[in-house]
């Protein structure tokens, strides 16, 4: 048992010792331990980094390139037109891929000339006006490209016309304007080998005196006499019926060819009145007589006798080669069926499209002027078409155009597209 003085000093001692700590030197703190992180058991997932989506960085080209298509869009010869507007819209989709890899942007720009000659005029200014056309496509009607060209001539731009026929298209010698078709007076020429290779031993030659018809009478005549062919006899006549007398003068010379340059009307009662007279032989006419109108003065008398013949400047797209594939493609595009000088716009177009790319290759990719595209056009050799093999001379006619000869077959006119091609030929320009 503790005594009260023990007590008594323990607790003094306790106190002393409380006062020192408070009053002078400071105690050795005691150390706060610190928390050490618990690590996890498992490792994170990352956060993904979002993939970014691609965006289609848009077609930005160096320059624009057009091409002009100026027909009639509208009025009496729009069926024409519009075939041929269609088929030059396909060929750009076709084939401008290659000045798309060059960096350009091609574009069609379509005029509607109407058939008329103010609305063509007025539109040609406004064409060459149009710093981005560097070539042309047009016109459907001769005489409008005759009078157009002047305009095109001046501001030296290219046209290449898918259907004028007529031979002062190109008879000027202009470097702008070229064709694809073969010319009128080329017909004459191309009927003359087609009585060669018959064998006919006897032509008698008649015409009509207007141009184009006199043009092929004397084409005729012309391979006629270098192929050495027999002509018995040779009329010019304005008559439009009653041709009893040179009927009469046909059979005393046994011809068993007649070459009639004319009008389907004025044709068509030539053959009903020489078939009645006992005339037994074969006529061939132009392209004046390949509309089923001729059946309306003929009747049954198209189909007697030896035949009633008619010369076509061009291919029927039956006979391309390509030409089931550009119907089934042009089908496909516009829900109707190509016409006939719709393949020739698609080379038309297509020619345009190449001498540009050939001009802009010759100064290393950069725009080229117009003048060099007049130059490309002409230096094309052997371009492939749909309607032929396309180098043009330097009057702008094709080298070699295609003419074919069609029977009569039928007096039924629902059935005039069946009447055959009995031959073709591919013929330079007439001579001059």
């Amino acid at each position: 048992m503790y005594s009260k003085s023990f007590c008594s000093l323990f607790t003094l001692l306790l106190l002393a010792s409380l006062v020192l700590t408070g009053c002078g030197t400071a105690a050795t703190p005691i150390p706060i331990p610190t928390l050490t992180p618990i690590q996890p058991t498992s490792t994170p997932v990352p956060t993904e980094t979002p993939v970014p989506t691609p965006t289609n960085t848009p077609f930005v080209p160096k320059a624009t390139f057009k091409i002009a298509v100026h027909v009639p869009m509208t009025g009496g010869m729009s069926m024409s037109g519009m075939d041929i507007v269609h088929a030059s819209e396909l060929a750009v989709a076709q084939l401008s891929m290659p000045l798309e890899l060059m960096g350009y942007d091609v574009e069609l720009a379509s005029y509607d000339d109407m058939g008329d000659l103010d609305a063509t005029i007025k539109n040609a200014k406004n064409i060459v006006n149009d710093a981005g056309i560097l070539c042309g496509v047009g016109h459907f009607n001769s005489r409008l490209t005759i009078q157009a060209s002047e305009v095109y001539h001046q501001a030296g731009l290219a046209f290449i016309s898918p259907s004028s026929t007529n031979a002062e298209v190109t008879g000027r010698g202009y470097p702008e304007i070229n064709r694809v078709v073969g010319r009128d007076d080329g017909q004459g020429a191309a009927g003359a080998q087609f009585a060669r290779d018959f064998k006919f031993n006897s032509i008698y030659v008649l015409y009509n005196k207007a141009p184009y018809e006199q043009q092929n009478a004397d084409g005729f005549k012309r391979e006629a006499n270098k192929l050495g062919l027999p002509i018995v006899g040779e009329l010019p006549t304005e008559k439009m019926d009653n041709f009893e007398e040179t009927i009469n003068d046909i059979l005393g010379k046994n011809t068993d060819l007649v070459y009639f340059a004319g009008l389907a009307s004025q044709v068509g009662n030539f053959i009903k009145e020489a078939r009645s007279l006992g005339y037994t032989g074969a006529l061939l006419g132009t392209d004046a007589l390949s509309s089923p109108e001729i059946l309306d003065f003929a009747g049954p008398f198209a189909i007697d006798g030896g035949g009633l013949y008619y010369t076509m400047i061009g291919a029927n797209l039956a006979s391309m080669p390509n030409g089931a594939q550009f119907a089934k493609d042009y089908q496909l595009q516009f829900s109707a069926d190509p016409q006939m000088y719709a393949p020739y716009a698609y080379d038309a177009t297509g020619i345009c499209l190449k001498a540009i790319e050939e001009a802009s290759k010759a100064k290393g990719g950069e725009i080229p002027t117009r003048a060099e595209v007049v130059s490309a056009v002409h230096a094309l050799v052997d371009y492939p078409g749909i309607s032929g093999t396309y180098t043009f001379d330097s009057n702008g006619d094709p080298t070699t155009a295609t003419y074919q000869v069609f029977q009569v077959s039928t007096i039924d006119p629902g059935k005039w597209g069946e009447n055959p091609v009995v031959i073709s030929y591919e013929m330079a320009p007439p001579e001059k």
